[in-house]
């Protein structure tokens, strides 16, 4: 399953340094880029219900194969588009394809973790960020040299369907029960998702904040050069991807609601900073911190919708789909905020979303998410160190094995990564 986050992330650090080829090539202004760059979202959000039927009908495992290769092949489409139109439909393709693949692997997670019986989620997002870094940091090689991103970006799609295709061998094949009710072909999140989604709504915002604005922030606030602007997101980035690497660790020393309400505060801290920052490396340490702060929110979010009532699949894409719109809509708030007023009160409001992570953390509390169950596997081989292949004992009351394959609950599955 790392590989699998890895690859996904890989994709959107290739694509997030061809947006500006993409913007120049197609003469795009700063209001057209956004409206554009809103397309993946609103694909995803369409799409991300769907999966389930897919996975009833193929499998886990050839349902993720055959969405992640999808995905890959997708991030050729925005550099080959001739025109704005194109391009939009070509994003939202890219998104369609983005969160179908997303919520089968969230799922697959969700089922790994359950049978290793401990935290694994927030790591399995840290390699989904250090595929990002990977992906950017090649991405800023390849400009360097002055490649054509119609160059660029088919290779590198090529190059990433290949690898997702052995990245998939390896995952739990689980699938749903001979003569079980196929999930409907679209649905609308429970009520489950609707708590949990908040939580993972909070971190997305900050999120979303840091990675759009910090270096904004920095240049038009605190008045830094381009670098140290340039070292804001960077900091931003590399902590998030470090605290989710470690998370699970500290997740079992001192469990989900703990570890969020220790992040809140440290995100709080971090959004603080940022809002009285007088100079240059205080801001970058304010975005620091909040990296750090909201780093493991969203993948213990999506944890514990995969223990969610009777339909734990159904609330995994409620909470993403929850996620995905908060991811859009975050930067176009922080701007709007900004133009009216400060890029300081903007920041503000990222800081109280910091305090509603301390105040709600409870609401991921395993015991408030309800029995996780087994299913029936096939396969498996190698996934999970071999423990996928063994059932889950006990009950099947709609448990999270049961989600990824249509499930025992009879709906489909749930995200997101980032």
């Amino acid at each position: 399953m790392g590989a699998v986050f890895t690859v996904h992330g890989a994709v959107t650090g290739c694509f997030a340094t061809r947006i500006p080829w993409i913007q120049e090539h197609l003469g795009l202004s700063t209001g057209q880029l956004g409206l554009a760059l809103a397309f993946p979202a609103i694909g995803a959000a369409v799409a991300m219900p769907m999966a389930g039927r897919i996975v009833h009908r193929w499998g886990a495992r050839a349902a993720l194969r055959t969405l992640l290769v999808l995905w890959c092949l997708a991030l050729a489409l925005p550099a080959l588009a001739p025109h704005p139109i194109a391009l939009c439909a070509a994003l939202a393709i890219f998104g369609a394809t983005a969160g179908m693949a997303d919520v089968v692997m969230n799922a697959q997670g969700v089922e790994v973790e359950e049978r290793y019986g401990r935290s694994i989620m927030s790591g399995l997002h840290g390699l989904w960020s250090v595929g990002a870094l990977i992906g950017s940091a090649v991405g800023v090689a390849v400009v360097h040299l002055g490649v054509d991103a119609r160059i660029h970006l088919p290779a590198a799609s090529l190059a990433l369907a290949v690898l997702a295709r052995f990245a998939v061998r390896g995952v739990l094949d689980v699938r749903a029960k001979p003569g079980e009710t196929a999930p409907p072909r679209f649905t609308l999140p429970p009520r489950s998702a609707l708590l949990i989604g908040a939580i993972g709504m909070c971190a997305v915002f900050g999120e979303g904040a840091g990675m759009d604005w910090s270096g904004v922030y920095l240049r038009e606030v605190t008045g830094s050069s381009e670098t140290v602007a340039a070292a804001g997101y960077t900091g931003f980035a590399c902590t998030m991807a470090i605290a989710r690497l470690l998370g699970d660790s500290v997740v079992r020393r001192m469990g989900v609601v703990r570890t969020v309400r220790a992040g809140g505060l440290l995100a709080t801290a971090g959004g603080a900073l940022v809002v009285v920052a007088p100079v240059p490396a205080v801001g970058v340490a304010g975005f620091a911190l909040l990296g750090v702060g909201i780093a493991v929110v969203v993948p213990l979010t999506f944890a514990a919708a995969g223990r969610s009532g009777a339909q734990p699949a159904r609330a995994i894409a409620g909470v993403a789909t929850i996620t995905y719109t908060t991811g859009l809509v975050a930067p176009a708030v922080i701007g709007m905020l900004g133009e009216v007023s400060s890029l300081r009160l903007s920041f503000a409001l990222v800081t109280g979303a910091a305090v509603v992570l301390f105040l709600c953390a409870g609401v991921l509390a395993p015991g408030r998410q309800g029995p996780a169950g087994g299913t029936s596997v096939t396969g498996g081989a190698g996934a999970a160190g071999g423990a996928g292949v063994v059932p889950a004992s006990g009950p099947d009351p709609g448990g999270a094995a049961a989600s990824v394959g249509g499930g025992h609950a009879a709906h489909g599955l749930g995200e997101h990564g980032r």
